[in-house]
């Protein structure tokens, strides 16, 4: 088998979590796996995925672009997702708001390290660099109606696969797009739905999501139903606890569980933690939690942190720290 086979191979097991036995009959049928990845969205991840609904912020630009239309300062926000065998993304989004409409952009650059490369004879090849390389540059516009209770935006983004094929790299450029909608006619009730990756569909793996949230001053139920062409429907659940900053005196603080229909990914042997509050054998839960102050140095500020134990395929831990200004 090739090494890029391998890369490949690999990647499509980190991202979908599937077991051989439980695959989907089109998986491996679309370029751009990496595009599922929760890259940029550590909310996201703490609520198990259940996001669509919910979505504002720097954040929404990765996965519900209409979510965007909430912002009322610019903001900057940097994540960090350290992900599984190695795989690693940082991101960078930016919100400007422009009379009632928003402009998004965001910039996500993903490798992959540390990958035991080996010729046809099964020797090692410590000359082979980075063997992954990918990159996605976006443009989101967004704005609400009705006073905000309908938001509605989209996003054209430029993607870049650069994988090693044993002999060089091959490089691999799409465009696609994303659209989205949120409707909020009571406060306490939210829906939102999003399509993504639209464009060539054997070069992304084209997908939509639907969800509803039920919220209050103290916490928020998500759920979120979504499908991809090369994989099965699942769904997630999150719950996040608010603690609000008028409490406090100092920050609001979220707490956040969420629960995601992944497939058994076997047991963690690596991680002692993991071992400790007896989640070896789960790939299913996440959790999280967010801390943001209105008044730091005169500035809003942010910091938010995901985990997912994935079974043996690892830990996949993400942070993101953003400023309004």
């Amino acid at each position: 088998m090739k090494i890029s086979h391998l890369v490949t191979a690999g990647l499509l097991v980190g991202v979908l979590s599937t077991n051989a036995l439980a695959i989907h009959r089109n998986a491996g049928t679309s370029a751009g796996a990496f595009l599922k990845i929760d890259a940029g969205a550590p909310r996201a991840q703490a609520l198990g995925n259940a996001f669509v609904s919910v979505a504002d912020g720097p954040e929404a630009l990765f996965w519900n672009p209409a979510g965007a239309a909430s912002a009322t300062t610019r903001e900057v926000q940097f994540t960090y997702l350290d992900y599984l065998q190695g795989y690693k993304a940082r991101t960078l989004a930016y919100l400007q708001p422009i009379g009632k409409t928003i402009i998004g952009l965001t910039v996500n650059y993903m490798d992959m390290d540390h990958f035991d490369f080996r010729d046809e004879w099964g020797n090692k090849n410590p000359e082979v660099g980075v063997p992954v390389q990918n990159f996605v540059g976006s443009l989101s516009i967004a704005r609400g109606f009705l006073n905000q209770k309908l938001q509605l935006g989209g996003t054209a983004k430029y993607i870049t696969e650069r994988l090693y094929n044993g002999s060089g790299h091959n490089h691999y450029d799409n465009v696609g797009f994303d659209v989205g909608a949120k409707l909020r006619l009571v406060n306490w009730l939210g829906l939102g739905g999003a399509l993504v990756n639209l464009g060539d569909k054997e070069e992304m793996p084209r997908g939509w999501r639907v969800g509803a949230d039920l919220n209050t001053r103290y916490f928020t139920i998500s759920g979120e139903y979504m499908k991809y062409v090369d994989d099965k429907a699942r769904y997630g659940v999150g719950l996040e606890v608010h603690i609000p900053e008028d409490l406090l005196q100092v920050a609001r603080f979220d707490l956040r569980v969420g629960y995601y229909t992944r497939d058994n990914t076997g047991i963690n042997t690596e991680d002692s933690w993991v071992k400790e509050v007896g989640l070896e054998e789960t790939s299913r839960v996440s959790f999280g939690f967010g801390i943001y102050s209105s008044e730091l140095f005169g500035y809003g500020a942010s910091i938010d942190y995901a985990v997912t134990p994935f079974g043996a395929l690892g830990t996949s831990q993400q942070l993101a720290v953003s400023l309004q200004f």
